[in-house]
């Protein structure tokens, strides 16, 4: 499977009063040396283990999910590894989904957001709204296993 996003800063935040929101916690099993991530996800009463590998825009990921027995196991393993946010989820126009993280803990202030594509194609043609910032896509220090580590880009 494969995942296809763009990722930016957030210029300024849209109105979240018509979005989903949910908690969210994960934390990395592997280190930042590996060459792929191994991560754990609490979303609300949900438990994922997740696989990523590669970078940029597209990406292989596979995710199952785990009972909360199963997260609470592998959780203190990821100490020194882990981000906290608040994602609030909508449409945009056009029927895109986008996923806006307001992250908390170390990372309190950071804010940025997220769409999803079914095509590279698609990716490449997609004009961010106004309230999107700098794309971040490319950028390894946005990238939540780094952040996790090392904090808040510099």
């Amino acid at each position: 499977m494969q995942e296809i996003e763009r990722k930016f800063l957030v210029a300024a935040l849209p109105d979240l009063a018509n979005t989903k929101r949910t908690e969210v916690r994960q934390g990395y099993i592997t280190h930042p040396t590996d060459a792929v991530e191994m991560r754990l996800r609490q979303k609300n009463d949900d438990y994922v283990l997740t696989f990523k590998s590669g970078e940029g825009t597209v990406r292989t990921e596979r995710e199952a999910a785990i009972t909360q027995a199963q997260f609470d196991v592998f959780w203190p393993e990821t100490d020194g590894r882990r981000v906290e946010k608040i994602r609030w989820s909508a449409q945009l126009p056009g029927g895109l989904i986008y996923e806006l993280d307001i992250f908390e803990g170390a990372l309190d202030g950071l804010v940025l957001v997220e769409v999803e594509f079914d095509t590279l194609a698609a990716a490449q043609a997609f004009e961010p709204p106004r309230w999107f910032g700098t794309d971040v896509t490319d950028d390894k220090r946005y990238k939540n296993k780094n952040m996790a580590v090392n904090g808040l880009p510099a």
